[in-house]
């Protein structure tokens, strides 16, 4: 296998990180990364056996040791420079990630740089994991709370952003003082492997962090249940997510769960329809629809319908799909033939339950795993796509009479993660506030995702938040600490 060591001039193998160390599997085996642009196999990463499961929980529980003793400033330090790092190697990061995953290179690069960003954010409020005097009721007795790290933490990722992903959970783990084994995306490895080499190279001690890879109903199994593993964060499908929620809260183990999403966009009648379009298309496209917060279910009032997919599909049409590398693309592949396959099923069952596509619906080319940005219209609650978590590159439209029935439909779903509306009436607003039920809700602009803000969802969407000073929340315990003078 090519050594991490080399950097990226070529497309590198990737190895597992275990205890400061770069390392093939203890049984060589491997898997194999295809590239979704061409449907070539590029490379490898390695696939992690028990034994270097082991290892890893060896490791991170020696890293705790270590880390939990550092000052909050010391570890400050270590990130900040980790993140410099990150920022130097931005365009090798993102070429590696586009090659990976498929997304255009400008928003491999976007998702480089916010992942540094992350990294700061993450660094700065470490250092304010405050406790607090509590009034006591002899003024002979001190009552305090100190806030702890939760100890050696595990993280699952996925593939669709699998840089920033990992950086919400590694981030505040650090920051907090907690060890951390990531559990990568075999599908895209190479630029987590960029991130883990910032991080060596900044001083962070070994084993405070681990890079392994392999087959995650195997790696679940063996790390969820171990008893140094203290606290447990995974990003996926709802059906995983219960199932590793459940199997941690047998091991009384501290959860954080990003699940799926199935993001409902209100538009009201007196919306700004240009602005809102504009919006969409990015919003909508990015990644080819594979983001867990990407819009799906476009609730349209029916007095400016026909107007807003009129202009929609204007601007949809004219987007330029291709090879994410390619000088100008705006959406690139789906990240495999399965995923292709999955929204092309969806949209065969809404259009033969009377659905409509107003555009695209159709693959492109004969290499890769390209599907056409695709509108499709007068779809109705019984459709497959519209209770489904469609992750594809498809908007799904439908009208609405008034704003309670449209309310009615964007909370109908078990999903509960993002949620999108345009509206001049601040009276409307408010409505909406009140009414969607989903962790976060943009009105008339794109504003999901910062670093500063919290990321999660409610109902089936998940578990805590992954963003904001509520991330390092989930790996601190608060002590209660009482004193009475002697």
């Amino acid at each position: 296998m090519r050594s991490e060591a080399e950097g990226p001039l070529n497309y590198p193998d990737t190895r597992l990180f275990i205890n400061g160390e770069w390392c093939d599997s203890s049984d060589r085996r491997t898997i194999a990364v295809t590239n979704p642009a061409t449907g070539d196999v590029i490379g490898a990463v390695s696939h992690a056996s028990t034994g270097d499961l082991e290892r890893a929980v060896a490791a991170a529980t020696a890293g705790f040791n270590v880390w939990v003793k550092t000052s909050a400033f010391e570890r400050y330090k270590v990130l900040r420079k980790a993140a410099a790092l990150l920022r130097e190697r931005l365009e090798d990061a993102a070429r590696l990630l586009t090659t990976d995953e498929g997304k255009p290179l400008a928003e491999s690069r976007l998702e480089v740089g916010s992942s540094a960003d992350l990294i700061d954010w993450f660094a700065e409020e470490g250092r304010r994991t405050y406790g607090r005097t509590i009034p006591a009721r002899s003024c002979s007795v001190q009552q305090v709370t100190v806030k702890d790290p939760v100890g050696p933490s595990v993280g699952f990722t996925p593939w669709n952003f699998p840089m920033s992903q990992i950086v919400r959970k590694l981030g505040p783990a650090l920051a907090a003082g907690c060890s951390i084994i990531i559990k990568g995306p075999e599908e895209a490895p190479a630029a987590p492997a960029v991130l883990f080499r910032c991080l060596q190279e900044a001083g962070l001690p070994a084993g405070v962090a681990n890079l392994v890879f392999g087959t995650p109903a195997e790696i679940s199994q063996f790390l969820i249940p171990h008893p140094a593993i203290r606290k447990v964060s995974f990003t996926g499908s709802v059906p995983v997510g219960k199932q590793l929620a459940s199997l941690a809260g047998l091991h009384m183990k501290r959860v954080t769960m990003e699940l799926g999403g199935h993001a409902p966009v209100i538009i009201a009648d007196d919306a700004n329809i240009e602005a809102a379009t504009t919006a969409l298309v990015g919003a909508k496209f990015r990644n080819a629809g594979q983001v867990c917060i990407s819009p799906t279910r476009f609730l349209i009032q029916s007095r400016v319908h026909d107007q807003f997919v009129e202009t929609y599909l204007k601007k949809v049409e004219a987007l330029k799909v291709g090879d994410g590398l390619a000088e100008g693309t705006q959406m690139g592949p789906l990240i495999s033939e399965r995923r292709r396959a999955a929204v092309e099923m969806l949209i065969e069952d809404a259009t033969a339950k009377g659905a409509e596509i107003a555009t695209g619906g159709k693959r492109i080319g004969n290499v890769g795993y390209f599907l056409a940005p695709t509108v499709v219209t007068q779809v109705t609650s019984r459709m497959r796509a519209m209770n489904e978590e469609p992750f594809g590159p498809v908007a799904w439209i439908r009208s609405f009479a008034d704003l309670d029935e449209a309310i009615e439909e964007a909370s109908r779903l078990p999903f509960g993660l993002g949620s999108y509306a345009w509206t001049a009436s601040a009276a409307t607003a408010r409505r909406l506030v009140q009414g969607i039920q989903a962790g976060m809700l943009t009105i008339n602009h794109i504003g999901l995702g910062l670093p500063e803000t919290p990321y999660g969802g409610v109902k089936d969407s998940g578990h805590g938040y992954e963003g904001g000073s509520e991330a390092l929340e989930a790996y601190l315990t608060t002590r209660f600490i009482t004193m009475d003078a002697i």
